[in-house]
């Protein structure tokens, strides 16, 4: 999963449609998905065939166009056409929300980031799946199909998963005597280590996230989840002004301070820090699976081929916590060919498509027998730590408003950690900012 930085705000009359929409929820039905077995307000029941569209971010795996070739070959009569969004995942969300305010057709499934699933189905603008027609959803992992359910209905089916990863240059850490680190006390002291070597005196100890967009909303919640907090609690309510949350954010706001972590990590989005750590320039790396492919890559774009190796993510005090990333399939309610769109869904969530794809891209599969394949397992020998990774992960907030929500995350941690607001400071103004958002 990547997260692309998007200068665009909500417009006013966006969280006007919405708020009517959720007030037009409130009125119709006690559960807000609009009816009963795929049927709701436009879109009726999974039926209908021929030709579809699939809405989605930019492919930038470059294994999507064979994924679709291989349904298209098999479905000459019911192809799909891809509608690549751009590569922001803002810009794409915002796409697919004006597309269904104006209650177009020209989206059939969309592909949708998993914090999304409750936005678009309190406010109808995906078909309720019923769970009888997706038996495989029993084989994924658990804590991926809940992100395809809201106020417990099936809305999307997840296709690929995601779980933050610690790189570490393994040839440095070896040298210096250490083992990789469980937690940030750990991270500090090997560092220190490594820097104590002739070949690591130059490099940058610890990177993330940091640049203001989505991925910092993820990087936040680690770093307050691995130090026992929460960020919204069990009952819903936002809980960040804590001790425990205000240790997590004092971790990462020290990091830049002392310069653990680079001044330039504050610019970085996934790809600027991949980049970095290939270039040799990072001893840990905070990323998705994604990157072990591209920084295994023998044909000179890495630096650090055969050099490094995965871990766990380290928390404050044990074990971190990942946030917990990938991509859902869901119905647009105004689509056609309903019953097409349901078996394209099955067709790309089949473990011989998830196969198929980790194959190609290293990305995350949601069908749990991937990870215990001997094949990929001698292929990704981090399938074992991301199994971990993301049966413990922690979702973001699963709120309608999740928009306004991550915007207000985004701006207390980006105050934070440029050292504009001190961190009890941006918690406490954040808890604010979240109470009045985030209603019951």
């Amino acid at each position: 999963m990547r997260f692309e930085r998007s200068h665009t705000r909500r417009a006013a009359f966006v969280a006007v449609a919405s708020s009517l929409a959720l007030l037009a929820t409130a009125c119709g039905g006690d559960d807000g998905s609009g009816g009963g077995d795929g049927g709701s307000t436009g879109g009726g029941a999974l039926e209908g065939r021929g030709p579809i569209t699939f809405a989605t971010g930019k492919d930038t795996s470059g294994n999507l166009t064979n994924q679709v070739a291989a349904w298209n070959a098999q479905h000459p009569d019911e192809k799909v056409e891809i509608k690549e969004l751009p590569e922001s995942a803002d810009g794409q969300r915002q796409q697919m929300v004006q597309n269904a305010q104006a209650k177009s057709d020209a989206f059939s499934v969309l592909n949708l980031d998993v914090v999304w699933t409750a936005e678009f189905a309190a406010n109808r603008w995906v078909t309720p799946l019923p769970e009888d027609q997706f038996p495989d959803l029993g084989k994924l992992l658990p804590s991926t199909v809940d992100t395809g359910k809201y106020r417990d209905k099936l809305y999307a089916v997840p296709v690929t998963s995601d779980g933050g990863l610690l790189y570490y240059r393994k040839d440095l850490l070896d040298k210096a005597g250490v083992q990789p680190p469980k937690t940030w006390e750990e991270m500090v002291a090997a560092c220190q280590k490594v820097k104590a070597l002739p070949e690591g005196k130059t490099i940058g100890c610890y990177s993330g996230q940091f640049e203001k967009y989505e991925g910092l909303t993820v990087n936040f919640s680690e770093a307050i989840n691995g130090a026992g907090g929460v960020v919204v609690g069990d009952d819903g309510k936002p809980n960040v002004d804590t001790p425990e949350a205000l240790a997590g954010l004092t971790a990462l706001a020290e990091g830049f301070k002392s310069g653990f972590i680079p001044k330039a990590a504050i610019t970085y989005k996934e790809e600027e820090g991949r980049r970095a750590f290939q270039e040799g320039n990072l001893l840990f790396h905070r990323n998705w699976p994604y990157v072990y492919a591209l920084a295994g890559k023998t044909d000179g774009s890495s630096k650090i081929a055969g050099k490094f190796a995965v871990a766990p993510l380290p928390g404050l005090k044990g074990a971190g916590v990942s946030t917990l990333g990938g991509h859902n399939y869901a119905i647009s309610e105004f689509a056609k060919n309903k019953a097409t769109a349901a078996d394209f869904i099955k067709f790309m969530s089949s473990e011989e498509r998830q196969k198929a794809n980790i194959e190609k891209t290293s990305q995350a599969p949601t069908w749990a027998s991937l990870y215990d394949d001997p094949a990929l397992n001698k292929q990704f020998p981090y399938l074992a730590p991301l199994k971990a990774s993301i049966e413990s992960a922690k979702s973001r907030p699963k709120v309608v408003k999740y928009g306004d929500v991550t915007t207000a995350i985004q701006e207390a941690a980006y105050g934070a950690l440029s050292g504009t607001t001190p961190p009890k400071d941006a918690l406490s103004q954040l808890q604010t900012k979240l109470s009045s958002l985030i209603t019951q």
